[in-house]
Parts: structure tokens; sequence; C-alpha cells
């Protein structure tokens, strides 16, 4: 994955508009599903910022920090 980026929600999927938007100074340990093309891992991140139905992740990899929004119910506590 070291060259690919990762899957993000859309804007559109985010509905910033509507739903508001939590931001954190202290990201929140979690486990999330992440999408790189067709394959889907599991992997330890920071939830940076949150809406009721989507989470802003960060994860670092070899080649750098990654970032995406994804689904809610991909995220787990850690």
């Amino acid at each position: 994955m070291r060259d690919k980026s990762p899957l993000s929600l859309t804007n559109v999927e985010l509905e910033l508009d509507t739903f508001p938007l939590t931001r954190t100074p202290k990201p929140l340990a979690v486990k999330v599903w992440v999408r790189y093309g067709d394959v889907a891992i599991k992997v330890d991140a920071r939830a940076v910022a949150w809406t009721s139905r989507a989470v802003a992740v960060e994860w670092d990899t070899a080649s750098g920090p990654h970032r995406a929004w994804v689904w809610a119910s991909a995220v787990e506590g850690r």
C-alpha cells in the first residue's frame, strides 16, 4: 500500500452542511477498516474529526502518514 492513496468519502457523502463536525485537539486511538482500491485492511489509527456518520482518521505507513474519511461503522475504539 506504500505507493497508493487510501480511498476517502467524498464531500457529497460527508454532507458537512447537514451534520455537525467535531474536531479534537487530542486524537483518539482507534482501529479502522480502510480501503486501498479493492483491498481492505484494518489499521491502528487516530480519529481527528467526526460527524454522527463519518470519521476522519490518520495513520502512519512506511511512506508517511495517510488520511481518510470513513463511515463511522468502520471504526472501533482501542
